[in-house]
């Protein structure tokens, strides 16, 4: 598949579907945006709120923008959902700034796993899927950050810089 580019910037990943779904990497993208190809495909269209990102993109900081927006949202009701998701949270905030260990990537996986399929609403799943594919997809862009103690995309140049670019 030939390299796609937005703005000059690789492509480096696609949800097809909103915030709750399986990411695309590029080499996925090349599907029909219908129900059954896009879950063939291994994600789900879901509100089809398509998020696109590009090469500039943290995935470890995208997977914990997510994570903490499920756990801000979980009621709190069912404890695989009100403590997984803090963890998810926790965990991929300690890849991020640098205070985890590669180990912690396959915790994320784990966490993400006990929380598939064992709550009374969907939200659980919402926060684990993403995650999952994530850290599957991106497994050693997760494992440089706890490597490095730090997010190889943050410079002194770029801390304070926005990551997320809306395109009207």
């Amino acid at each position: 598949m030939p390299t796609v580019e937005i703005d000059g910037r690789k492509l480096k990943g696609v949800i097809p579907g909103g915030a709750s779904m399986p990411v695309f990497t590029p080499d996925e993208i090349d599907v029909a945006m219908d129900m059954d190809s896009v879950q063939k495909a291994g994600s789900f269209l879901g509100s089809a709120g398509i998020m696109v990102m590009d090469d500039s993109v943290c995935m470890v900081w995208a997977t914990l923008t997510l994570a903490h927006f499920f756990h801000h949202e979980s009621c709190g009701q069912c404890t695989p959902c009100r403590e997984g998701t803090g963890w998810l949270e926790n965990v991929l905030h300690g890849l991020e700034e640098g205070h985890a260990s590669v180990k912690d990537v396959d915790l994320l996986l784990n966490i993400a796993s006990n929380m598939m399929g064992n709550t009374i609403c969907a939200l659980a799943d919402a926060a684990a899927m993403p995650v999952r594919a994530f850290v599957t997809k991106y497994r050693a862009e997760f494992e440089e950050h706890a490597r490095l103690g730090r997010c190889p995309f943050k410079t002194p140049a770029t801390v304070s810089e926005p990551r997320v670019h809306a395109h009207a």
